[in-house]
């Protein structure tokens, strides 16, 4: 659906994309990740054509990024596009009209699109009176009144409590579900691992990983990560080693990736005569494949 291959973008020295290649199946919810200045603005930038890549090849639905290509996205950015003195109804009744949509067509599609955020009720108040949560699903609507085939999220959820944030990704779950493709840019590793079926992690504009979940759990050869606290930090390390573990910091945690599945009493055992003030046992999670991924990079 999407495929980008070997794509560079420089501003002056700065290289900000450096041969990014990543690959976008229809109908997929595809996770981008990277810190602030990675490259993810730029990349959402060429494919929606606003901005050109320096060389590298880009395409949607086998058609080069063009004027023509804008058409079948939808972009919802991460600061509100919103009147907020216009009603739900008139700031989707005006974006529809900048994508071009027939009258008789765009009456009909604003209800619709309305009722599949589930502001319907809200169509006649000014955004003003929204709620947080209501104002982003606004704002997706805005990116699917047109009925687009690619979709583009840039942190949809970023500042809202876990109600509104549960709302967002149930509302990105349905548009799967119908068949639109989501490339969805968050800083929050849970909300990837919930509803992405791939996820690309970039760094300093190149992709470093990319893959499903389960693809990118072999960067840690590990069946858990055992978090300990203890005052006596190098010689659990040391004894850690002795007994097969890989010791990793999480910022002040020290973590021990586990290459088989123990019993707490066995894992307590092989640190018999260390003091332990606490001990805890993870799941290998996508945040310990972040960290490993871009420190080892």
């Amino acid at each position: 659906m999407l495929r980008i291959k070997n794509l560079n973008k420089a501003y002056g020295k700065r290289k900000v994309l450096q041969d990014l290649t990543m690959h976008i199946e229809s109908g997929e919810i595809y996770g981008l990740l990277g810190a602030n200045g990675a490259g993810k603005t730029t990349t959402i930038n060429i494919i929606c054509n606003l901005l050109k890549g320096d060389s590298g090849y880009i395409s949607i639905y086998n058609q080069p990024v063009s004027e023509e290509t804008k058409k079948i996205i939808g972009i919802a950015p991460q600061e509100n596009l919103l009147y907020k003195t216009l009603s739900c109804e008139e700031n989707l009744n005006f974006f529809a009209q900048i994508y071009g949509l027939d009258p008789k067509i765009r009456r009909q599609q604003v209800q619709a699109t309305l009722e599949a955020v589930n502001l319907l009720d809200r169509a006649k108040s000014p955004v003003e009176t929204l709620s947080g949560g209501m104002q982003r699903r606004l704002n997706i609507a805005v990116a699917l009144v047109h009925q687009p085939k690619l979709v583009i999220l840039d942190e949809p959820t970023t500042g809202l409590d876990i109600e509104a944030r549960y709302e967002i990704w149930e509302l990105i779950r349905q548009l799967k579900n119908q068949g639109i493709t989501v490339l969805l840019t968050t800083h929050l590793l849970d909300e990837a691992e919930r509803l992405c079926h791939k996820i690309g992690i970039l760094k300093k504009g190149r992709i470093l990983v990319e893959g499903s979940l389960a693809e990118l759990s072999k960067q840690i050869p590990a069946k858990e990560i055992v978090i300990v606290q203890t005052s006596d930090e190098q010689q659990a390390i040391a004894r850690g080693i002795e007994c097969g573990f890989t010791p990793r910091h999480y910022g002040h945690d020290l973590a021990f990736w586990v290459p088989e599945q123990l019993e707490l009493k066995e894992i307590l055992s092989r640190f018999d005569g260390i003091s332990l003030d606490s001990i805890a046992r993870q799941p290998v999670r996508l945040e310990h494949i972040y960290l490993e991924v871009t420190q080892k990079d």
